[in-house]
């Protein structure tokens, strides 16, 4: 409404009242500016409810697989079997996703197999993040020959193809009672080794290259000028403003993570039976997946609904955290 349109008299609107006093303005932190970004995005809230979804079926798979009145996921029953041929038989009452060649439930090795690919993904890609942060950090911060040597080595590592190098570490350390003297045995040990190890470098490049940009800001050189330690610049300074750029990494690491540990228990070099994981029953349902569809569909889907819910929380966070997002 324009002041000439008001009536003489007429008190004027609260926008146009100059001697109103201002309203109160409100400064949003940057965990609610997140929130808010994060909200809108209806794709990246569906992929995290799934996420947390499947944590809650990981952590309560055994009440889980009792509440549905299926059977231990290692348990073979010969009498789920097809009583003429001895083939698996397909989802009904009493085994809602079928039973595999072994008689054994393919719902219950779903939920297990949930709770191991979560396992191994967690304990891999933290511990690859963690190893990678420092590298980054001591590589982009000293630079000179530290730079030149840590760069080096992860150009070494990042020559290897990845799931060759895997194959090979998780086959030597299978075998007898592992490697470097037993600290990394056979089983999810070894498996979480391996991924963590073809992780990093890619985690540390990242890193270093955050931190050299870091080192471009005035306060490094505020910082530098009065006096702080290296040790508290990496640490209260630099590391703080690494922290958006590690969540949103880490999440898009997860489910590559994932896919590695199906890739290794596919090529029996992964999780050990009878241990369930979706890899190794994709593997082993390959030669009867004509007669039994079911035996590799359930764990495939659960496998790709889990990388894909990943991936979306992971595109998400990153379009969340960027402070140049119109939302």
């Amino acid at each position: 409404m324009r002041t000439a349109d008001l009536a003489q008299g007429d008190d004027p609107p609260p926008e146009l009242d100059a001697s109103a006093p201002p309203g109160p303005i409100t400064e949003r932190s940057p965990l609610e500016l997140f929130w808010r970004r994060l909200r809108t995005d209806k794709v990246a809230l569906a992929g995290l409810m799934f996420v947390g979804l499947l944590v809650i079926v990981a952590i309560f798979a055994p009440q889980i697989v009792k509440l549905f009145g299926a059977p231990a996921p290692d348990v073979q029953s010969s009498a789920a079997l097809d009583p003429t041929f001895g083939s698996p038989t397909g989802p009904s009452g009493e085994h809602l996703f079928g039973v595999d060649k072994l008689g054994q439930d393919v719902f219950s090795r779903v939920i297990y197999g949930a709770r191991v690919s979560l396992e191994v993904a967690i304990l891999a890609t933290g511990s690859a993040v963690i190893i990678g942060v420092l590298i980054g950090l001591l590589a982009g911060y000293y630079g000179g020959w530290v730079d030149t040597a840590l760069s080096r080595g992860l150009d070494v590592l990042l020559a290897f193809p990845i799931l060759l190098l895997g194959i090979g570490l998780a086959s030597a350390c299978s075998l007898g009672d592992g490697c470097l003297g037993g600290v990394i045995k056979p089983g999810l040990t070894v498996v979480v080794s391996v991924i963590s190890i073809a992780t990093f470098p890619y985690i540390a490049r990242i890193i270093r290259g955050q931190v050299l940009s870091l080192r471009e800001k005035e306060f490094f050189e505020s910082a530098r000028s009065l006096g702080a330690s290296n040790r508290r610049i990496i640490f209260r300074q630099i590391l703080p403003n690494l922290v958006a750029p590690i969540i949103v990494y880490t999440t898009l690491v997860l489910p590559q993570n994932i896919l590695f540990e199906a890739a290794l228990s596919f090529l029996g070099v992964g999780v050990q039976p009878p241990t369930a994981s979706w890899g190794q029953m994709i593997a082993d349902a390959t030669a009867v997946f004509d007669t039994a569809w079911w035996f590799m569909v359930f764990p495939g889907v659960a496998l790709v609904l889990t990388v894909l819910a990943f991936n979306l929380v992971g595109d998400g966070l990153q379009d969340a955290m960027n402070p140049k997002t119109g939302r």
